[in-house]
């Protein structure tokens, strides 16, 4: 496979969609054309994952850049908002550290022997209903907060009680996102702890 891999069709879709990333940032302040490039970075990644398994070209490689390039999506959107912004993004970015080191590739399904609450939002790609609410405050949350900022959902017609009601929908799926992402960094502290103890028994 080799460095042939980087050229596979739905890693090259992952590197548009880091170029949308880039655009979207330049046009931060422009809502009629930063939810357009953002929206079309975001709807490209649900293609990659299904373009890979539809041509056969899956690869740890490609695994690593989908999440790469979503982290990096939200956290320039987290980074924009507010000035705090960086902690979410600092947050994502060593829960995906603490993942794929331990895990790899296949980190989305290795949390059989998690507790009962993780392996329900994890179950079957998260295509389970506190999955879906996870992944929905994951992604959702900080557009649904510039659409907010930017006054954009009232401009669609989108009354004052649904903006508030999708607020906090999706900050409930953020807030158990939240919990998710700091369960697998202790328990990937609790991994490095231990094969230091085992180390020093040996």
């Amino acid at each position: 496979m080799g460095l042939r891999v980087c050229l596979y069709v739905p890693n090259i879709i992952g590197y548009f969609r880091a170029l949308l990333v880039l655009i979207a940032w330049c046009v931060f302040s422009h809502p009629d054309l930063f939810l357009p490039v953002y929206g079309l970075s975001a709807l490209l990644d649900g293609l990659d994952g299904w373009t890979a398994r539809r041509l056969k070209q899956t690869s740890r490689f490609g695994a690593w850049l989908d999440v790469v390039v979503d982290n990096f999506g939200r956290g320039m959107l987290w980074s924009m908002l507010y000035d705090w912004g960086w902690l979410v993004a600092s947050l994502e970015w060593c829960t995906f550290v603490c993942n794929h080191n331990t895990r790899g590739a296949q980190w989305k399904s290795s949390f059989t022997e998690s507790p009962t609450w993780v392996r329900a939002v994890m179950a079957k790609g998260f295509k389970t209903p506190p999955g879906v609410l996870t992944i929905a405050g994951l992604h959702g949350m900080p557009v649904w907060l510039y659409g907010l900022q930017h006054n954009v959902l009232s401009q669609f017609c989108i009354p004052q009680w649904l903006q508030i009601l999708g607020f906090l929908l999706l900050a409930a799926g953020r807030l158990l996102c939240l919990a998710v992402e700091m369960w697998c960094i202790l328990a990937h502290i609790k991994h490095l702890t231990k094969d230091e103890d085992e180390e020093k028994r040996d």
